[in-house]
């Protein structure tokens, strides 16, 4: 009797495209990919490179691990703002970048939730703070603890990377092309490239046309910085959201490229990347990714807090904090949307720190009201919001580059 042909069997070339598909859109997960290259060429070799990294410890007991997930695993990613080579010290770097990246380890689907880090959100000794701050404090072990007391999660795996690690990727990769459709785009990479030249410690060229170019690693860098208006009639330039546009739009080029790199230049960026990569995750740990490097499916992705505002009128405190409306629905909202709890019930954590930012804010989830905004949206409940308080803080970091009308470039 014959063989019935699957219905389900691809063929070679439909195989390759469904695994270029699925490699172009995990393009979160950009350092991870490229050690997940390494360690399927040869597993010595990936294991001897696996020695560059910072591997870094936490005690398990201080994570403040809510209760467990299930079937996924949760790790935090987070991208430091460091200016000097002490960058994976514990203390006194804060994180720009938080991201919860969520594993379904039965259907291997990955969903990410990127943390707005001028979240107001809980510290450790009780008080309130932005979420990015967490990482001054105490290092990974602090902000994965952060992590888990606000939003009732099982965080133990972290990623940290170094602020210049994206510029030194793109230079080794010989570049990324952009278009710069503006001479306002063109003034602001140039500007923004002022004060990243000096911390990656190299120089770079100014640009002087608009259109379509390719950018150095600092201009690349630079690029995904802009924050400000450079087009007219958007009523989104200018915002956080199109700022994560421009990011995205880059670490599509960086991956790119990367796929199309030789060996000897997958070589290079991995002695130059890993390290500036600080993490616990172990080689069997990594070991286990690679061996599911082709099943994985980045899904959704969303900002926290979901419904979300921002205020200047923090009781006890300066600046602009963005603030959750319903905080405690917030993370309700999140466990749905991670894990598929439809009915997902917070702690009483949880609901204590709501009821200390209703105290602090006066923003309650029950009836506050969105304030329009001035010709512009600086506030919703999509989970956009504008970063228009700059990283001027109390981070004690200032941009002295001296460019612009206010010489603040907000990262």
């Amino acid at each position: 009797m014959s063989r019935k042909k699957s219905k389900g069997r691809l063929t070679r070339q439909q195989r390759a495209l469904l695994h270029k598909k699925k490699m172009r859109k995990r393009i979160i997960l950009l350092v991870l990919e490229i050690l997940i290259l390494i360690i399927l060429g040869t597993a010595a070799y990936g294991m001897s490179k696996l020695d560059k990294l910072d591997f870094h410890t936490l005690n398990k007991k201080n994570l403040e691990i809510y209760q467990d997930t299930g079937d996924y695993t949760n790790i935090a990613l987070f991208g430091l703002d460091s200016r000097g080579v002490d960058w994976d010290s514990e203390e006194g770097v804060r994180s720009d970048t938080i991201m919860i990246v969520s594993i379904n380890n039965k259907t291997k689907a990955v969903k990410v939730v990127s943390v707005f880090r001028d979240t107001l959100t809980q510290q450790g000794d009780g008080s309130y703070e932005k979420a990015n701050a967490a990482y001054s404090y105490g290092g990974p072990e602090k902000a994965v603890a952060l992590l888990n007391r606000n939003l009732d999660l099982d965080i133990q795996k972290y990623v940290s990377v170094n602020f210049n690690a994206l510029a030194d990727i793109i230079d080794l990769l010989g570049g990324i092309e952009v278009d710069l459709k503006t001479p306002t785009e063109v003034e602001l990479v140039n500007g923004y490239g002022t004060e990243t030249a000096k911390v990656v410690g190299r120089t770079t060229t100014q640009l002087t046309e608009t259109g379509k170019q390719t950018l150095d690693g600092i201009q690349a860098v630079s690029y995904a910085r802009i924050r400000y208006q450079v087009f007219d009639g958007d009523p989104n330039d200018g915002t956080d959201f199109r700022r994560a546009e421009r990011q995205r739009f880059v670490l599509q080029q960086v991956v790119a490229k990367a796929k199309k790199a030789s060996l000897p230049t997958l070589n290079r960026i991995i002695d130059k990347v890993l390290p500036q990569v600080s993490t616990n995750l172990s080689a069997s740990d990594f070991m286990g990714m690679a061996a599911n490097a082709v099943k994985y499916e980045l899904g959704e992705m969303k900002g926290f807090p979901f419904d979300v505002t921002t205020s200047e009128n923090v009781t006890g405190f300066e600046g602009s904090y963005v603030v959750a409306i319903g905080f405690a629905d917030n993370v309700k909202q999140l466990h749905k949307f991670l894990f598929d709890k439809e009915s997902y019930q917070p702690s009483a954590k949880v609901q204590e720190i709501n009821d200390d930012i209703v105290y602090l804010t006066g923003i309650d989830g029950d009836d506050y009201e969105v304030p329009p905004a001035d010709g512009q949206d600086s506030g919703g409940t999509d989970g956009s919001y504008t970063d228009d308080s700059g990283y001027t803080d109390d981070s004690g970091y200032t941009d002295d580059s001296g460019y612009g009308d206010s010489g603040d470039y907000g990262y």
